[in-house]
């Protein structure tokens, strides 16, 4: 196995490539401004526990993001969450609590899931209610510049109107005249059914009054799309690079951000990239499965560094059909490269500061090649392979170095074992937990190698199988036995 070339010389030509929805073509990524990347990400509505399609899109943005970062750049990071919205409103009434009460243990939860798969914080996670002024400001520009009208009948409703601006639906590449209607408000106030509510009149019979705010129009609430384009302005600028969100969001979300601030004469994304679903075997799987889905039910049976690959290691653009069976799969998986990450003793390296000249060229290939994860984990199989046969040869330099790509390779995944992350995401007490553990198995394996010794196989054989009863899996390697957790046969 070849030791890791340093230096730039090996970078000359290599760029970032990702696929632009808009376009739909992979393009070179060139920043704004060099070595400066601005990236929006669409945040959660903040309504209900977070299951695992929830946070695909926070671990696929946050690989983005760590990726963007190795390659020099300093990225300012904006997720934001919507916290009013009509289905928080449903639900809070529902539920017989304040909206914001719900808002706030929701993004509560969302904050603990992201945690748990070491989803780094972004540089600032703006709520849509802490920025209403500068919605409301951004509504007036349009309404001054003919792309936006207060409802006419009296309802204190403010609609875009499409027909005005002539690029919309080029996001989507949609004509206005196949679109449905939009849904998010009374059509009776509408020049056209298509267009959109960028604020929304308080309903005073039927919704509270701390879900509204003052504005020129009456008290009322903003519109949904509304929020992210003034968010993203305040934090990136009127123009930045890279707006990212699930592709449910293509439409109608995204095509109304874009067009609102295009209209009110911003630049907005220069690139968008949307991550696909998590989908299941059909609805009534769906409902079979019930609430096992949420990120607190399925780490009971699965620690986060596990789920975290299970989500990397597909494409970001492709579907991922879940089922458990699969997610066992990941589990086997990144278990191979944990086991020989132990078995080199690597003297390795701490999590953070990774840089090109410490990964692999066919690695660096892979994530600049619209951040091709599927190839870049097929790089870290092949550098454990090579790695366990240096062991087996005897060649330790060579495992050693082995193991330090594959550990500068896991960290760019946000995957680096040794990561305080997962320490924090597991509890307190996990490592004195594992050191108990750790120093109980040993005994028994002592009885089992004297029992061996003493050719008693029958009593090291039953050592095993009491061992193997815990859910504790024994190796026999050269250097002596090692173990390791069972997988979970329950879900």
């Amino acid at each position: 196995m070849r030791a890791p070339r340093r230096g730039p010389s090996r970078l000359a030509g290599v760029s970032l490539r990702i696929y632009d929805t808009a376009t739909r073509e992979v393009r070179d990524f060139v920043p704004l401004v060099e070595g400066k990347v601005g990236l929006y990400v669409c945040g959660l509505t903040v309504q209900s526990e977070p299951h695992v399609g929830h946070v695909r899109s926070g671990v696929n943005f946050d690989v983005l993001q760590r990726w963007l970062r190795v390659l020099g750049n300093d990225v300012t990071f904006i997720r934001n969450t919507t916290d009013i919205d009509d289905k928080i409103l449903a639900k809070a009434a529902e539920q017989g609590r304040p909206w914001y009460n719900l808002a706030y243990d929701m993004h509560r939860e969302l904050t603990k899931a992201y945690a748990a798969l070491n989803v780094a914080a972004p540089t600032y996670e703006p709520a849509a209610t802490g920025h209403v002024p500068e919605m409301v400001e951004l509504i007036e520009a349009l309404i001054e510049r003919g792309h936006a009208y207060p409802a006419a009948d009296g309802s204190g409703d403010v609609y875009f109107d499409v027909r005005s601006f002539a690029d919309y639906g080029a996001l989507t590449r949609q004509k206005v005249e196949d679109m449905e209607a939009a849904p998010d408000a009374d059509p009776r106030g509408k020049r056209d059914p298509r267009d959109f509510a960028l604020w929304k009149g308080w309903k005073s019979a039927t919704e509270p009054r701390t879900a509204s705010w003052p504005s020129p129009w009456g008290r009322g609430r903003p519109g949904w799309h509304i929020e992210c384009s003034a968010m993203a302005a305040k934090y990136l600028g009127d123009a930045f690079d890279i707006h990212g969100g699930g592709m449910d969001l293509r439409f109608p979300h995204h095509e109304n951000e874009q067009a609102q601030s295009r209209a009110a004469g911003q630049g907005f994304a220069s690139y968008w990239m949307h991550n696909a679903w998590i989908t299941t075997a059909g609805e009534k799987m769906s409902k079979s499965l019930g609430n096992s889905l949420t990120i607190p039910a399925v780490l009971q049976k699965y620690r986060g560094i596990e789920l975290r690959y299970y989500l990397v290691q597909a494409h970001y653009r492709s579907h991922v059909e879940f089922s458990f069976e699969a997610l066992d799969e990941a589990v086997t998986g990144f278990g191979r490269i944990e086991s020989f990450l132990e078995r080199v003793d690597a003297d390795g390296r701490a999590a953070g500061g990774v840089t090109l000249a410490d990964l692999p060229d066919a690695f660096v290939a892979a994530m600049n090649d619209d951040i091709g994860t599927p190839a870049a984990v097929a790089v870290i199989h092949d550098t454990v392979r090579a790695g366990n046969k240096a062991l087996a040869d005897g060649d330790d330099a060579t495992a050693q170095r082995a193991a330090k790509e594959v550990l500068a390779m896991l960290d760019v995944f946000g995957l680096h074992p040794a990561d305080p992350a997962w320490a924090q995401g597991a509890g307190g007490d996990t490592d004195r937990l594992t050191e108990a553990v750790d120093a109980l198995v040993a005994g028994l394996l002592e009885q089992r190698q004297q029992a061996r010794a003493d050719k008693d196989f029958a009593a090291a054989d039953a050592i095993r199988d009491r061992i193997k009863a815990a859910g504790i899996e024994i190796e026999d390697t050269p250097q002596g036995p090692r173990w390791s957790l069972g997988q979970s046969s329950t879900h």
